[in-house]
């Protein structure tokens, strides 16, 4: 099992100071990878409208101030020298094919081979109308034909590839990932065209358990979302247990109210129903989980950190 944390690149500890310490301190406490989100404009984020918590509020305080997230891994990988670089997530539509596979190639060579590469749809429409060249509505179909095309221009010495949206004849685009065929593909999202993604393309399906519309917050949930999963990988021709399941919690160790299906939610509670989890989780074939301790106090911050390290990494 790998833990993770989400490394704050939006909101008022979206310094560089506090991100290098950040970054630093993670690798030191024994955290095996770090996250960073992907937002490139945001609307007024007090109206309501984000996906993954209770009151559609962003969890993180002042979302709109925010690092590129692929400058930023660039920039956090010379910071550091073996902690993992998580995209969670990249959104696919944002940036063109043929411009993100170089960005991507270029960071893990330059990280040493440490980029896992984060995948998503997106969800935000006015962003994405904003940002991507490609319609909001065709958001699925892109998505899979960028990272098509992403895969044949890391494996194919002379790549071609001819789609709607990208065309590739023979030019070389170099250098190729440290890592092979290409870096590790963890696809989030957590409805069916995100799972049959992850089925189809996956390294590990990625999902959050918050998302109001598919709910995984309980153990029952989970399960079955895993069950689907193993079912869709095996439709789409592959090995069932060939994909890993990494699971993104985004707040842990507070007393909540049982979920809607009538069980405690996954990583509410105490301590020790933290560290239940956990075992848990491993058991059911989750391999690797991440925690959020973003807010508004960097010291608070470090000192929730060095905390689940004593608490929980200490004991695993």
């Amino acid at each position: 099992m790998q833990i993770g944390f989400n490394l704050p690149v939006s909101g008022p500890m979206a310094t560089a100071e506090v991100m290098a310490n950040t970054a630093q301190l993670g690798e030191a406490l024994g955290f095996d990878y770090l996250t960073l989100t992907d937002h490139v404009a945001l609307p007024d984020t007090s109206a309501p409208g984000y996906p993954y918590s209770t009151t559609g509020e962003f969890y993180s305080p002042d979302p709109g101030h925010r690092m590129e997230q692929l400058t930023a891994a660039a920039w956090v990988a010379a910071k550091t020298s073996k902690i993992r670089l998580v995209l969670a997530v990249m959104v696919v539509p944002h940036r063109p094919a043929v411009l993100a596979s170089k960005m991507l190639a270029t960071i893990d060579v330059l990280s040493g081979g440490r980029l896992v590469v984060g995948i998503g749809a997106g969800w935000l429409k006015v962003e994405i109308e904003a940002v991507a060249t490609t319609p909001f509505a065709d958001r699925g179909a892109v998505t899979d034909e960028y990272m098509d095309a992403m895969r044949t221009i890391w494996t194919q010495e002379k790549p071609g590839f001819h789609g709607k949206h990208v065309h590739i004849d023979g030019l070389l685009i170099d250098p190729k990932p440290v890592q092979k065929p290409h870096p590790p593909i963890w696809v989030g999202g957590e409805s069916g065209p995100s799972m049959r993604r992850a089925a189809r393309i996956g390294d590990a399906w990625y999902p959050i358990g918050s998302n109001n519309a598919h709910l995984l917050d309980t153990l029952p949930r989970l399960q079955a979302g895993i069950g689907r999963l193993r079912d869709l990988t095996e439709a789409a021709g592959r090995d069932p247990n060939a994909i890993g399941v990494t699971y993104r919690v985004k707040r842990h160790g507070q007393p909540a109210p049982s979920a809607t299906d009538g069980n405690r939610k996954l990583f509410t509670g105490t301590v020790a129903n933290t560290i239940e989890d956990i075992a848990t989780l491993e058991a059911i074939g989750v391999t690797a989980l991440d925690f959020d301790f973003e807010g508004s106090d960097a010291v608070k911050s470090t000192a929730d950190m060095k905390k689940f390290r004593d608490e929980v990494l200490s004991r695993l």
